[in-house]
């Protein structure tokens, strides 16, 4: 739990508050943007939330944070906040919340469709979230996007009896029960596709869910502040080259949405989207 003597002196004064113990993820910058954003390299509270709204969306925040490091000066009541992950994004698609601090707080996600509901990387294995993941028709298949982000992924397993899908290049000595390998894309449903994307680590692969909603991992993000698709070399593990050949690749691909572990997730039609792929792709080149 945050602790008010830890309390960043950036932050606004009032109510709600970010502590020392803060690990810079952002998850509460895009889960709560109009009351934290971020300043010299943690988060903060700029802004007291000023409608109820709001305050649901910080709670959200609290609940969401992988370190427990947001705390409010008054008791509040988060039951609220718990039950509201998974929180709808778009249609079938859900962000689970309950970010893992084994994962630097990469974001998960929750499919459910009537083939069998698919969760993408590792959330915390929280009662709460297991129990609105259960009434959506629990998990089938986890499928993750590369080994930084699989925190609480045997709990899920052990719970639901799902499916783990994992590049066998990002393995590390981990038996998952649908191991992938190479290169190529491999359809695993008629909605859902994997493609192997190298370069953030070597095993890294994206997941394509009806030609419109790209769950990316850490290959791809949106960066708000220059509103333009982005990828780090500086956290990138494997190869650049790699990951920038690899991006060329997925530019040829029709999406709408990109959900990423780290960073912020942003959705553009599908002709922008192609035009803003062929952008990074160039100015990831002009970088190598």
């Amino acid at each position: 739990m945050a602790a008010e003597a830890k309390r960043l002196a950036a932050n606004a004064a009032g109510d709600f508050f970010v502590d020392s113990t803060c690990i810079d993820c952002s998850t509460c910058r895009w889960v709560a943007p109009a009351n934290f954003d971020e300043t010299e390299g943690a988060s903060r509270v700029y802004r007291q939330p000023a409608t109820e709204a709001e305050r649901h969306q910080a709670r959200m925040a609290v609940i969401a944070c992988p370190v427990g490091a947001i705390g409010t000066t008054t008791k509040h009541d988060l039951h609220a906040a718990e039950a509201a992950f998974p929180d709808q994004i778009a249609e079938n698609v859900f962000h689970c919340g309950y970010h893992a601090r084994s994962s630097y707080g990469a974001a998960s996600y929750l499919i459910v469709r009537p083939e069998g509901n698919v969760l993408i990387d590792s959330p915390r294995f929280a009662r709460p979230l297991i129990r609105r993941i259960e009434a959506l028709g629990g998990v089938r298949t986890m499928f993750l996007t590369h080994c930084d982000d699989i925190a609480d992924h045997q709990k899920f397993r052990d719970h639901f009896g799902l499916t783990r899908i994992l590049h066998t290049a990002d393995a590390r000595g981990l038996a998952v029960e649908m191991p992938i390998t190479g290169r190529e894309p491999i359809r695993l449903a008629e909605d859902i596709a994997l493609i192997p994307v190298p370069g953030h680590t070597r095993g890294s692969a994206c997941l394509l869910y009806r030609d419109k909603f790209l769950f990316t991992g850490d290959h791809l993000s949106w960066r708000p502040g220059k509103e333009r698709l982005g990828a780090s070399r500086d956290v990138c593990w494997y190869d650049w080259d790699e990951q920038t050949a690899s991006m060329a690749a997925l530019a040829d691909y029709r999406f709408e949405w990109i959900l990423p572990g780290h960073g912020h997730r942003h959705r553009l039609a599908a002709d922008a989207m192609a035009a803003e792929m062929k952008s990074l792709v160039q100015r990831m080149k002009r970088a190598a």
